[in-house]
């Protein structure tokens, strides 16, 4: 029994990343409408601030897709999964990131992406509360190195405070766009 147990526990532990969630929310006071209205073009990112331009196709349809050139300079593809707007929500993943620059880590040359995450996906909605609006933005991502051992430029540390940045500095500026 405690062989089983033990060999249980040396699988588990060597099985590499483990996936990340980052969930944040703001209270805007403006209506939920007025909120939505920012953020239901599925091509325009003009509220996020660490984009500098999208060029996108197929509009708010599941399966569009949009390009996001970011102000560091790199590149992120994103794909629309998912949109509803009776529930002021959509869904999307990222399918490509380009890369920052590179490194060698274990005698390898590694790419470094721009944003050190794998297989990225998320979710925003607004949501009328009490006379306010809460935008809830949910992500679930792996770090960008996929291997054990990663490199501090793509372990759970560097990826978790990437996403949270992005994130809150999104709901922040959104907030202040919506309460003007």
């Amino acid at each position: 029994m405690s062989l089983g147990a033990f060999m249980f526990t040396s699988v588990a532990s060597a099985h590499g990343p483990v996936r990340q969630k980052v969930e944040e929310e703001i209270t805007i006071n403006a209506p939920a409408e007025k909120v939505w209205g920012i953020i239901k073009e599925y091509n325009d990112l003009s509220w996020l601030p660490a984009v500098k331009g999208v060029v996108a196709t197929g509009g708010n349809e599941k399966g569009a897709s949009r390009v996001l050139t970011l102000k560091n300079g790199g590149t992120l593809t994103e794909e629309l999964k998912k949109y509803d707007a009776a529930k002021m929500t959509y869904a999307y993943k990222i399918t490509d990131i380009s890369t920052s620059h590179t490194i060698t880590h274990s005698g390898v040359e590694e790419k470094v992406p721009v944003f050190p995450v794998d297989n990225y996906a998320a979710s925003i909605e607004v949501e009328s509360k009490s006379g306010a609006t809460v935008v809830s933005w949910k992500t679930g991502y792996y770090r960008a190195y996929m291997n054990n051992n990663p490199p501090a430029e793509m372990n759970e540390e560097t990826a978790n405070k990437a996403v949270t940045a992005v994130l809150k500095e999104g709901l922040a500026h959104l907030k202040s766009l919506a309460e003007k």
